[in-house]
């Protein structure tokens, strides 16, 4: 997390550093990843069930955001210069709010109120009730367009801060959302980063099989957008591939495309056939904190 203001125009140059220093930033990021998904699980166990798989499979993205990228002040989350990350996913909300928390923005302990009357952590992601959270996602094809609205404004005020908009592979069935990259890309929004999360999974089964839209990096390409794609679970091809397109050519939006695996670090629910909304027994918890912990430490 960047906690200062810093000079990122666009079209500029990656800053160099040290093996040394890149394999520290990577190290905090992948203990970031692992709170993450640790503090996701937590909550999730607060209901017993909930939208475990997707908060498991973002928690990588989500740590380089929260935890190295994003120009953030904790203790002033309506900070003008900061950059904002959208959740246009809204269920995703068990991973955003552990991010919150590596971010300082949230206390730790407020996680075990998750999803439960009057707290702040609803199971969707509501900007109303939460400092942090953007926008209240959900309406799944909304997040883009707004982003855009974002982008717009912030130009408007010589604003440097970027706009990440992070959507799923099934909201591209979204005709909105298309719509939306086109605008960004008459507009020359070059402070847009769109992050499509292909998990190839949606309420009613595979994504490419309910409706393929592959090839999506080149998609938006034809939308005059600079696109990426990398492994979901790569946290240096990640950091990259986002400095890459923070750095990239002036006067186009971009986008990441990054391809994860629902329940990632947690071998059983990785494996579970549904991986879309799922419950968990009372008995499968301490397994879960188990492999995922076998993970990190492999």
């Amino acid at each position: 997390m960047k906690t200062e203001d810093s000079t990122r125009a666009t079209g500029g140059k990656i800053p160099s550093e040290t093996t040394a220093t890149r394999q520290k930033r990577l190290e905090c990021i992948r203990e970031a990843a692992f709170n993450i998904r640790s503090n996701a699980l937590i909550q999730a166990e607060v209901q017993g069930q909930g939208y475990i798989g997707q908060a498991l499979d973002i928690a990588d993205v989500l740590a380089v955001l929260y935890a190295d990228q994003l120009a953030l002040r904790p203790d002033d989350p309506e900070w003008e210069g900061r950059d904002r990350c959208l959740l246009s996913i809204g269920h995703y909300a068990l991973a955003l709010y552990a991010a919150l928390v590596e971010a300082k923005v949230l206390p730790a302990e407020e996680l075990d109120t998750y999803a439960s009357d009057d707290s702040r952590l609803p199971m969707s992601a509501m900007a109303s009730y939460t400092p942090g959270v953007e926008i209240s996602g959900g309406s799944l094809g909304h997040g883009l367009t707004i982003a855009n609205g974002i982008a717009m404004g912030l130009k408007r005020k010589d604003n440097p801060a970027f706009v990440y908009n992070i959507l799923s592979d099934g909201e591209l069935n979204e005709g909105s959302t298309w719509e939306a990259a086109a605008v960004a890309g008459h507009h020359e929004l070059d402070n847009l980063i769109a992050i499509v999360d292909f998990n190839d999974q949606q309420a009613d089964g595979k994504s490419s099989g309910v409706l393929g839209m592959e090839p999506v990096d080149q998609k938006f390409e034809t939308f005059g957008w600079i696109a990426r794609r990398v492994d979901g679970h790569d946290l240096a091809a990640l950091l990259t591939a986002l400095e890459e397109l923070q750095a990239g050519e002036a006067g186009k939006p971009r986008c990441l495309v990054v391809d994860t695996k629902l329940g990632k670090g947690v071998e059983f629910l990785e494996t579970r056939e549904k991986l879309h909304f799922m419950r968990v027994a009372p008995d499968e918890w301490a397994k879960a904190h188990q492999q995922l912990k076998e993970s990190y430490e492999a």
